[in-house]
């Protein structure tokens, strides 16, 4: 059976959509293969006409949803969004209630530390970018804007991990509202 041109990327790209929402809600180690294959509608058998196995996948979410990420936020600046207001948004309600549309970072930040030496080195690649853009965007002396952008990112990371794992939502509340406050005070200090 012949399929039109670009049907190939455009199935890829589709099994890389899926992986990437169920990986962020259910975790790496908590789908695999066929369940990711199925929400796609697709074989088992086609999975491997576009990955070597599933490590390859991770490494090829992650490289996808963390430079879809920086661009989302690079074009969000360019039409006037303040960095504030991506903050208060990363540090929302919705946002820890959805992690399956949410930060990759925050969702599986916990797991990639057991995963393979060039999945590690993708995300640190694409981590240190992270950070040279944040602190692109902050005022004052070079080697401080990297030292807060670094801290911000992590502090809005953490919190949003918190927040999600606190089973008193009062209190999870409170880690996103404080973690954002202190957030935005960080970026104007």
């Amino acid at each position: 059976m012949r399929y039109e041109k670009g049907h190939k990327e455009d199935t890829r790209r589709h099994i890389l959509e899926v992986a990437g929402q169920r990986f962020r809600k259910d975790g790496i180690s908590g789908v695999g293969i066929a369940g990711i294959m199925s929400d796609a509608d697709l074989t088992n058998g086609a999975f491997y006409a576009h990955f070597d196995s599933k490590e390859d996948l991770v490494m090829c979410v992650l490289i996808d949803l963390l430079d879809k990420r920086e661009a989302h936020v690079t074009r969000e600046i360019e039409q006037g969004t303040a960095l504030d207001e991506i903050i208060v948004r990363y540090l929302s309600p919705h946002h820890r209630d959805h992690p399956e549309k949410g930060c990759v970072s925050a969702a599986l930040i916990s797991e990639l530390a057991h995963h393979t030496e060039s999945t590690q080195k993708a995300y640190t690649a694409r981590l240190q970018t992270t950070f040279e853009n944040l602190a692109s965007r902050l005022v004052g002396d070079p080697l401080l804007r990297e030292q807060k952008a670094i801290a911000l990112f992590s502090m809005m990371m953490g919190a949003l991990q918190l927040a999600r794992v606190t089973s008193n939502k009062t209190l999870s509340d409170r880690i996103l509202t404080s973690a954002a406050t202190e957030a935005v005070a960080l970026i104007k200090a």
